[in-house]
């Protein structure tokens, strides 16, 4: 069973073998240039010397100017629409296309059992399918690995594609052990679509409309609540003055910087004494057209005002990354037992 199921997968492994290896020639060639920039901006010893914003940024800006951010652009898109690929192409046809051309009947009544033969090309194709997501998140985590140690060296983090955050969404969702549970995932309720829906092409725009809404919802409302953010709170320094924001009715809003190095900033907000945020009345300064952020920050200062954040440390990275890994691995087991009881109970 093992080999019928590697011979009808055959031709995807290839492809997929082709682009593995297509990707790891160019991180391979391209990689070394990252490390020497690193290097030369001495960016690994900037904590001794103190000067780390200086280094990080220059370092960062170099990477900007150079080929490596349409690569890095290039090699996060393949990571990030692998599982929706393997889920489309590999997960919805695996059944669909037997009982759209009914091939079933003929595959299922040898002495191999339907479930038998449900379950090998499940697990086969499913281990395949992490075993590829996973290569690409190595592949990309180590070639960019200097530009994201770089990036986490800074409170705010400095701007470009590659030095974003690591809990920045298509970051979080290309490194690491996600891309793996996610190429199950999508795998498994390719396969569950097509069993359900019997029809290959509708079964494959299905699978990538849920795939791609389970990616949305999972960063901005499942992932923030999966541990309980840190928090602290401290007087409003008006020299860390980074945003002034007002309107007509004379309201304003600031904030202040942070200075958490790598954390996931969930909320900041700059409150009164009472404890409500703060919105005003703005100080003269501050609206005066003539009149300067000092000034205005100045003003700001004399209100007793207090930042407070929210945040996930940057030492929660990894913590995060096996809670979302078992929930995507736990969600794709259980698609798979409902394939399996469909199968054996529903489909003739």
């Amino acid at each position: 069973m093992i080999w019928l199921t590697w011979r009808q997968f055959r031709v995807q492994a290839v492809t997929a073998a082709a682009a593995l290896v297509a990707l790891a020639v160019t991180l391979a060639v391209t990689g070394p240039h990252i490390t020497h920039l690193y290097d030369l901006n001495r960016v690994g010893s900037c904590q001794a010397a103190g000067n780390c914003g200086a280094a990080v940024t220059l370092f960062m800006r170099e990477l900007s100017t150079s080929y490596v951010e349409g690569i890095y652009l290039l090699g996060t898109a393949v990571v990030l629409f692998a599982p929706a690929l393997i889920g489309i192409f590999w997960g919805a046809p695996l059944i669909a296309r037997e009982v759209e051309t009914g091939t079933f009947r003929l595959a299922w009544n040898q002495s191999v059992t339907r479930t038998r033969w449900t379950a090998v090309k499940l697990a086969f194709v499913a281990l395949a399918s992490m075993a590829v997501a996973g290569l690409f998140s190595l592949m990309l985590s180590w070639w960019a690995g200097p530009a994201t140690h770089a990036a986490g060296l800074l409170a705010n983090g400095p701007g470009g594609y590659v030095a974003s955050n690591r809990f920045a969404p298509t970051v979080f969702a290309t490194t690491g052990i996600t891309p793996m549970a996610y190429a199950a995932f999508a795998f498994v309720l390719g396969a569950a679509v097509g069993l359900l829906v019997r029809r290959t092409v509708p079964a494959m725009a299905i699978t990538l409309a849920v795939f791609a809404a389970v990616q949305v919802v999972m960063p901005l409302w499942i992932r923030p609540h999966l541990i309980t953010p840190a928090r602290f709170a401290r007087a409003f320094i008006p020299n860390n003055l980074t945003q002034i924001t007002s309107s007509s009715d004379g309201h304003i809003t600031v904030l202040d910087s942070t200075n958490v190095p790598g954390a996931w900033i969930l909320s900041n907000h700059t409150v009164t004494t009472a404890g409500q945020t703060y919105t005003g009345p703005a100080p003269q300064s501050c609206l005066s057209q003539t009149g300067s952020m000092q000034a205005c920050a100045n003003a700001l200062g004399g209100q007793h005002l207090r930042q407070v954040v929210s945040y996930q440390p940057a030492g929660r990275y990894w913590d995060f990354q096996w809670l979302e890994f078992g929930i995507f691995l736990a969600l794709a087991l259980l698609l798979a037992g409902a394939v399996l009881w469909l199968v054996r109970r529903r489909l003739s």
